[in-house]
């Protein structure tokens, strides 16, 4: 048997699926997001300067199994988005790249102004006060984890 049969049998055995119990065939079920992973308070601020970076905060809540560490974040609208924080260089408090966060069973992350934020670059126009935007967090192994962040204006509370 050649290969081009062999996959084309392969694809066909797994194609069937087992109907004694008489139930029907089911399509596979994806997992949205990170299992254990809960978001909360999620929001947006947009900078007073339209086009200037804005800001993401929100509380992260694992209670899964498996650690794991946050290595990245996608704002849509966004022309890119960084991990920050706030540390100090040569005297002087500055943000910087937060590098990975990690996170285990029942850990707590609050992404809020004056810590660890995400910075979304170059805000397109259309994110406006009272809108959504997407974020997305990609974690190590490159799973990622969606949410909807309430877009504010400058001035609103954060």
């Amino acid at each position: 048997m050649n290969i081009k049969n062999l996959s084309a049998a392969v694809l066909l055995a797994s194609s069937f699926t087992l109907t004694a119990c008489g139930g029907a065939e089911e399509a596979p079920v994806e997992v949205d997001g990170i299992p254990g992973l809960e978001i909360s308070d999620a929001r947006m601020v947009l900078n007073a300067v339209e086009g200037n970076p804005a800001a993401v905060y929100f509380e992260a809540n694992y209670d899964g199994d498996r650690p794991f560490s946050i290595r990245a974040a996608d704002v849509e609208g966004a022309s890119s988005a960084m991990l920050h924080t706030y540390g100090e260089w040569n005297l002087e408090v500055q943000m910087m790249d937060a590098g990975m966060i990690p996170m285990k069973k029942g850990d707590t992350v609050s992404f809020k102004p004056g810590d660890l934020h995400v910075m979304a670059m170059e805000p397109s126009a259309d994110l406006k006060p009272g809108g959504k935007a997407e974020v997305t967090l990609t974690i190590s192994g490159g799973d990622k984890h969606s949410f909807d962040a309430e877009i504010l204006a400058a001035g609103d509370a954060r």
